[in-house]
């Protein structure tokens, strides 16, 4: 059966005169966008830019709230509270959402950044709180995630879920991300990406870093492009999928 997957790229994140990535190359690329809201990256002339870009290309905008920590780019641990995760998430919605309303469109997804989307996984009172800041900020979102606490909690809070396959990072045997601390924790041969993209994709699997074949069912396929590399592989993920069948849109249902 011939298959249709997102490919979502994290946008926006710059802050003031330095920036990160090549969001106009990969806006050409991807059918969705996690925007940074401002706590690990963005700011408002980012947030309302790459919004703007978004809505020009017709590639649909995400949220990608993070813990409140732009020095360390949401990567370090932090220890919030339940409430305060929820708030923090409620706001930086908020935040996006107004650039969104301005440019004439809405937000269609929500994924937590950095080490808030790590933690979400196992932490229920984490992922709990950012599906309550979900329900009642716009309940029609969908929530971008890997299976864990937060897919589950989305799931039983009658809220949509896209499973989100990452092949340039390591998988344990449990099918969750090895820590980027750890050594081989980003996988960098180009062939051994793409090759891992659409194997994950078109038969549903995808080999943790022990050699465990982990079965995948992804919706979303999350592109890189931090660098020069990073966005001709991207083309080259996006090109191979195509070539093996898959049709590249963003869900049906957003639009």
């Amino acid at each position: 059966m011939a298959r249709s997957i997102d490919l979502v790229a994290d946008l926006g994140e710059g802050f003031g005169p330095w920036s990160m990535g090549d969001d106009d190359a990969l806006l050409e690329i991807v059918t969705s966008a996690n925007v940074a809201c401002g706590f690990h990256a963005g700011d408002p002339r980012i947030m309302d830019r790459t919004v703007g870009e978004c809505v020009r290309r017709g590639v649909h905008v995400g949220a990608h709230p993070s813990f409140p920590d732009l020095a360390g780019f949401g990567r370090r641990t932090m220890d919030l509270t339940a409430l305060e995760v929820r708030t923090d998430v409620v706001y930086q919605l908020g935040a996006l959402a107004g650039f969104a309303a301005y440019h004439g469109t809405r937000l269609t997804h929500v994924t937590p950044h950095g080490r808030l989307g790590n933690l979400v996984g196992t932490r229920a009172d984490y992922a709990n709180a950012v599906v309550d800041a979900i329900a009642h900020v716009d309940p029609s979102l969908r929530v971008l995630a890997q299976d864990g606490c937060l897919a589950d909690a989305a799931r039983e809070a009658g809220i949509r879920v896209s499973i989100v396959g990452i092949a340039d990072r390591a998988y344990e045997d449990d099918g969750t991300l090895v820590l980027r601390s750890q050594p081989g924790a980003v996988i960098h041969d180009p062939d051994e990406i793409a090759r891992r993209t659409v194997r994950m994709v078109t038969e549903g699997v995808i080999d943790s870093r022990n050699g465990v074949a982990i079965p995948v069912a992804v919706d979303t396929v999350l592109l890189h492009g931090d660098n020069a590399e990073a966005v001709e592989l991207a083309r080259r993920i996006r090109r191979e999928l195509e070539a093996a069948g898959v049709t590249i849109a963003a869900p049906a249902e957003d639009r």
